[in-house]
Parts: C-alpha cells; structure tokens; sequence
C-alpha cells in the first residue's frame, strides 16, 4: 500500500457562441414585425427549436421545450404586450433555467469520512476532474480530502493522480500490487478513518464504451463502500453521445449529478441543455479547462444569461472577491491617498487579474461584450510585454517612477526587448491610471465623511 503524503504548495464563451447567435436572429423575428400574431410566435419558435437542434439538443428535449414557450408566450399575452420581444426573451431565458435543472444543486458532503465516487468512460476527464474537486474541498470549503486510485487497468491513471496529489497537496492511496478496486476503495475508507481526511474521492476505470464489465465493477464498489455522493463525469464536446451514456450509467448507478468537462472546448452545448431533462439528475459543477482551479458550480439562471448573451456579472464579482486581499486592498488605498502607487503595486494588480482566468472569458461576462469580442483576438500574454518593462526597472525606479529619464528609459526598454515608445506608453497609462485611483479614492473619503455628518 502506498500513500503519496502531503507536500509543498468562468463558463467559456465559446460553448454557446453559435447557438446564442441563432435565438438572437430568431428574437429579430418579432422584433421586426408591426404586429405580433400566434403565426410569427410560432414562426419564432420553430426557429428556436432548430437552433437547439442543431446545437445537439436532444429532439424530444427541442420540441417540449418549444411547446411550453409557446403556451407560456399566447398565456402571458405576449401578443398584446408593448415589448413583445423582451417579454419573449424573459420566458425563453426562464425556461432555459428550468431546462437545465432552475437552480444550483451542491455535493453532499455528510458522512465519516464523506464518500464520493465517481463514473464515466474512459478520456471523460474523470482524473483530472477528481484532482480539481479535492482542490475546491481543500482551498473553500476547508475539507482535508484523500483521492484514491481505483483504476487498476491503466498504470497511467494511478501515475497521473499522484502527480495530481502532489501538485496540489493532496495525499493519494493507492495499492500499486492490488488488482480489487472494491479491496482498494474499503481500505481507502479505513485510512480515512485512521488519518482524519473528511471526503474521501474515489476515482474509478473507465472504458471507451460503457460495456458489461465496467458496469458490474462500479455497481460493486458502489454496493460495498456506500458513497453519499456518486457523479457521472462526462465529456461535453461528445454532444448527444454524452447524455446517451449518461442514461445507461444513470440506469445502472442511479447517481447522484453530473460533470461536464471540456466546456472551454468548441462544443454545440446540447449535453449541457438535454442530460437534465433525460436523466432527471442536475449538473453539479462544469470543468473550463486544464487548471486545477478551472471548476465552477453549474448555475442554470447564469448559464442561461449567457447563452442569451446577457453576460454573467455574479461570476465575475466571484471571481474578483477571490483574488481579492482585504489587508491588501487596505494598505494600497492608504498609498493611493498618499500618492505613493508605484510599479510594484501596479505589478501586484496585474497578477490579481491573472489569476482570474482567461481574459477573453472574463470579458464576456460583461453584458454585450462577448457579441463585441467573438472575432477579436485577445492575446492571453497581453501582460507579458508590460511586466518585463516593470521588471527591467531597478527597485528604486520602480517606487520612484518620477526618476525616469531618457537614458533610464533606453536601458529599460533594452532589457524588457521593448521600444523607448512602448516604455513611454506604459509610463503614461500608469499615470492616468494613479491619477483616476487618487480621484476615486478621494471621492470615496468624501462619502464617507457625508455619512458621518
């Protein structure tokens, strides 16, 4: 038995870009008629549902939820409504919500240790996915959780976790010399037991197609460790392969809520639209992309806002209040009063933004923005020109920007492999940019003080 011990250390918008272009065209419908009528409703509708269609949506799934928006649409009288078309979009958007399951559902994390067990087919990203969910137990929800390698037919799969576990800081139990994942997966639990870890992961084998073996495999360990929690992660670029699979393992397991993974992926969407209403089981958490800490909580209303290009603000407020330092923010606020901002804090700024995520993503969640920047390139190392002219600077240039002369600014703009122009352009953005965070700051002070009064 070995156990690797303890050591060191937003929804992507291309998912829907497609499908929210076509119910955009099929709104302009409505819109660009004098009067609406049951017939351009209709007309409208049967837009949406090729859409859907063609998104992957499962048809029996398409035509339901057409139907339901229709009736909802001549109930709420969409035809004698001022705004027929934002009155539309509301009951697309809601139906969209409840399609998808209407509200987030969480893990359950009861029991001593609590047990999850996770299924899927081989390539599904079930690994990757079981090291990204210990990250989330570790880092927000204060768990201590131990992934257990219960793949005994790939070596590979036992290699990847550990590295996983090392990487994050997880320990990993595996029986390297065992051939009984349902032996590995009790003995797993007991060592939970015996070295405090509250959750307990255990990854399981796949296959490329669900087959006979697999499945009597997954029922046993399931039948002899009693998870609280069993997920399905499947592959969302498979389409309506993945919400096919979904059944059979869902027939076989009952399980508890999927996973998609690969949502950063070119993928139409339709798993993500058709698996809730198949198999009657939400989607807990979408992976979006190969990070560690690329995992978010499936929201149905924000995925919803997004696909109706609506953005998603929530998630970008989130995700800034977890880069965000208040001991940081406290002591910057003090410099900026102070006129004291300098390069290092500017740097420090930058790499808070880093962390984010993907730039292009972060954006979209702006409403209208991922319209404006669908065919605009964002380069991810847009950065990476600024910090080596930061980092070109001596320390003293950078607390002091004001002593930046010509000659300095040569030196620096040799060592950063820049041009004198692109260093003056920085110089000058940093500029407006302490002048414009001393005038909100000022501003704020001056609010403050009203309030007192």
């Amino acid at each position: 038995m070995h156990v690797i011990p303890l050591t060191g250390r937003g929804y992507s918008t291309i998912m829907f870009e497609s499908l929210s272009e076509r119910l955009e065209r099929s709104f302009k419908i409505l819109k660009g008629e004098g009067k609406i009528t049951e017939i351009n409703v209709a007309e409208t509708l049967k837009d949406v549902r090729k859409a859907l269609l063609d998104a992957d949506v499962n048809y029996k799934t398409a035509k339901t939820f057409t139907d339901t928006v229709k009736d909802k649409a001549i109930g709420q009288n969409v035809l004698t409504a001022l705004k027929p078309q934002q009155l539309m979009v509301k009951i697309v958007h809601d139906e969209l919500a409840m399609l998808m399951g209407g509200q987030s559902v969480d893990i359950n994390l009861k029991g001593s240790p609590a047990v999850i067990l996770m299924s899927g087919l081989q390539g599904s990203g079930k690994t990757t996915f079981s090291g990204k969910l210990a990250n989330l137990l570790k880092n927000k929800r204060g768990k201590k959780p131990l992934l257990v390698a219960c793949d005994v037919y790939r070596p590979a799969a036992i290699e990847q976790l550990k590295v996983l576990g090392e990487q994050l800081g997880v320990p990993v139990f595996s029986q390297p010399e065992s051939k009984n994942p349902v032996a590995i997966a009790q003995a797993a639990i007991k060592h939970a037991k015996e070295f405090g870890h509250d959750v307990v992961i255990v990854d399981t084998a796949g296959r490329l197609a669900v087959d006979e073996m697999m499945m009597t495999e997954i029922a046993a360990i399931k039948k002899a460790i009693q998870p609280q929690e069993i997920l399905f992660v499947v592959d969302s670029m498979t389409g309506q392969d993945a919400v096919n699979t979904a059944k059979e393992f869902n027939d076989r397991l009952d399980f508890d809520g999927v996973i998609l993974t690969k949502l950063d992926g070119d993928t139409r969407g339709g798993a993500a639209l058709s698996i809730r209403s198949v198999v009657n089981k939400p989607i807990k958490f979408v992976g979006t992309g190969e990070k560690m800490d690329a995992l978010d909580v499936f929201y149905p209303e924000r995925m919803a806002d997004r696909i109706l290009g609506m953005g998603d603000i929530v998630s970008l407020v989130e995700r800034a209040q977890e880069q965000y330092d208040e001991e940081e923010a406290r002591r910057l606020q003090k410099k900026i009063a102070k006129n004291q901002f300098d390069f290092n804090d500017f740097l420090s700024q930058i790499a808070q933004i880093k962390k984010m995520g993907n730039i292009k993503d972060l954006a979209a969640m702006i409403p209208g923005m991922g319209k404006a920047l669908k065919d605009v390139d964002i380069d991810e190392n847009a950065f990476k020109g600024i910090e080596a002219i930061i980092h070109s600077m001596t320390p003293k240039e950078r607390e002091n920007p004001s002593i930046l002369n010509g000659s300095r600014k040569n030196r620096i703009a040799k060592g950063s492999g820049t041009t004198i122009v692109e260093v003056n352009r920085l110089l000058k953005q940093f500029e407006q940019t302490s002048k414009m965070m001393r005038m909100a700051t000022m501003q704020q002070g001056k609010l403050k003080m009203g309030k007192r009064r």
